[in-house]
C-alpha cells in the first residue's frame, strides 16, 4: 500500500515539476524547417496545399500566393494553441546547383519548401511536452516527409 501512496505522490510532483518548468517557458515560439526537393515549384505547391488540407488542425488561409507563398492561421475556436504557419516555395536554379538535383526541365533543379511556424502555446504543461516531448517542429517535420515520399524523395530537414 505505501508503494502505491508513493507512487501516486512521485507522480503528483513530477506533474508539479511540468508545470512549473513549462510555465517558465515563453508563450510564444518560432520554429522553422526547409526541404529540398527535385520538383517544380507548381508540382510542390499541389502536393503542399493537399497536405495541410488533410490535417485534423482547423486553419483558415490567411494569404495564397501559388506555388510560391501559402500562410495559414489556427482557428480562432482553438484556446490551448495557435498561430500561424509561412510556407515558403523557391526554385533552386540548375547553374547553381550541386549538380545532385535533377533538372526539372525548366532550368531549375529543383525548389526548397520553407515552413515557418509562429505559434504560442497557453497551457504550461502542453508548452513543457510541445518543447521538450514533442517539439515544435513535429507537426512540420511529418507534413515535409510526407510531401518528399509523394515525389519518392528522401526527407532531409534543415532549419531551427
Amino acid at each position: 500500500m505505501k508503494w502505491i501512496v508513493f507512487a501516486v505522490g512521485a507522480l503528483v510532483v513530477l506533474a508539479a515539476v511540468i508545470a512549473i518548468i513549462g510555465s517558465m517557458l515563453p508563450r510564444t515560439h518560432t520554429a522553422s524547417r526547409t526541404l529540398r526537393v527535385k520538383r517544380a515549384p507548381v508540382d510542390v505547391w499541389a502536393a503542399i496545399t493537399q497536405a495541410m488540407s488533410a490535417s485534423d488542425v482547423p486553419t483558415d488561409i490567411v494569404e495564397s500566393d501559388p506555388p510560391r507563398r501559402l500562410v495559414s492561421r489556427v482557428k480562432d475556436a482553438e484556446k490551448m494553441f495557435g498561430g500561424t504557419w509561412t510556407v515558403a516555395i523557391a526554385p533552386v536554379d540548375a547553374s547553381t546547383s550541386s549538380g545532385q538535383a535533377l533538372s526539372t526541365g525548366s532550368g531549375q533543379a529543383g525548389c526548397t519548401i520553407t515552413i515557418t511556424e509562429e505559434g504560442w502555446v497557453a497551457n504550461p504543461v502542453f508548452r513543457f511536452v510541445s518543447r521538450y516531448v514533442m517539439g515544435h517542429h513535429a507537426t512540420m517535420d511529418a507534413m515535409l516527409r510526407a510531401v518528399a515520399k509523394n515525389f519518392g524523395e528522401e526527407p532531409q530537414l534543415s532549419g531551427e
